[in-house]
C-alpha cells in the first residue's frame, strides 16, 4: 500500500503562526483558527436554517471551513495587507493557492480524492456556501482583535476597524443573529462568562 503524507502534512498547520506582522498577547496558528472558523461557519448555517428560512447543508459547510486554510501548509499564511496590496498580487496569490489545493489533493490515494477534493478546492463550493465560510472567517479574526484588545493590546484596533467593515460588507442576518447572542461575550472574563453558568 502506497504511502500518503497527507495528513502529516496538515498536522504542521499548527506550526503556522497567524497575525506574523502583528505584536500579540497570545499566538494563534492556522489549525485552531481552522477549528473556531469551523464551529462558526456551522452555527452560522444551523441560524441560517432554523430562523431565516434557509436551506443549506450545515454539516457541509462547517468541513469546508474546516479545510478553508489547508493550503497554508505549503504557502504559508500571508499577512493580509501583503496579500491585498492590490489587485494583481491578489489574483496571484489565489492562483498559488489553487496550486497548493491541488498539490494537498494529488497527496490522497487516488480512491479517496474525490471525497476531500470538494473540501480543498473552494471552487467547488457554491456560493452561498463560500459566503458563510467567509463570513465565519472574518467573525473568527474579528473575535481574535477582541480578545487582544481586552487584553490590553492595542495593536488591534486598526484590524478591527477593517474588520468591521469587512462585517457590514458581508452581512447577513444569520452573522447579524450571531454577532448579538455570541460576540459579546469574547469580551468578558472569564468570571464573567462562567458565573451563570457553575459546575
Amino acid at each position: 500500500m502506497i504511502q500518503s503524507h497527507f495528513f502529516a502534512n496538515l498536522s504542521r498547520l499548527k506550526l503556522i503562526n497567524r497575525w506574523p506582522l502583528m505584536r500579540n498577547v497570545r499566538t494563534e496558528n492556522v489549525s485552531e483558527h481552522s477549528l473556531q472558523v469551523a464551529m462558526v461557519a456551522h452555527a452560522l448555517a444551523v441560524i441560517k436554517n432554523k430562523k431565516f428560512s434557509g436551506n443549506v447543508n450545515a454539516d457541509r459547510i462547517g468541513m469546508l471551513a474546516l479545510y478553508h486554510d489547508a493550503s497554508e501548509v505549503l504557502t504559508g499564511d500571508l499577512p493580509t495587507p501583503v496579500k491585498y496590496y492590490n489587485a494583481q498580487i491578489a489574483h496571484e496569490y489565489k492562483k498559488i493557492e489553487k496550486i497548493a489545493q491541488k498539490k494537498l489533493i494529488q497527496m490522497l490515494p487516488e480512491e479517496l480524492q474525490d471525497i476531500w477534493s470538494p473540501l480543498l478546492d473552494e471552487h467547488q463550493a457554491s456560493r452561498e456556501e463560500h459566503a458563510v465560510v467567509k463570513q465565519a472567517d472574518a467573525l473568527c479574526a474579528y473575535v481574535k482583535c477582541l480578545e487582544e484588545l481586552s487584553a490590553g493590546n492595542n495593536e488591534f484596533l486598526t484590524a478591527k476597524a477593517r474588520l468591521e467593515k469587512t462585517l457590514q460588507e458581508r452581512r447577513s442576518p444569520e452573522m447579524d443573529y450571531f454577532m448579538e447572542v455570541f460576540i459579546p461575550s469574547f469580551s468578558l472574563s472569564l468570571d464573567e462568562i462562567s458565573q451563570d453558568t457553575p459546575l
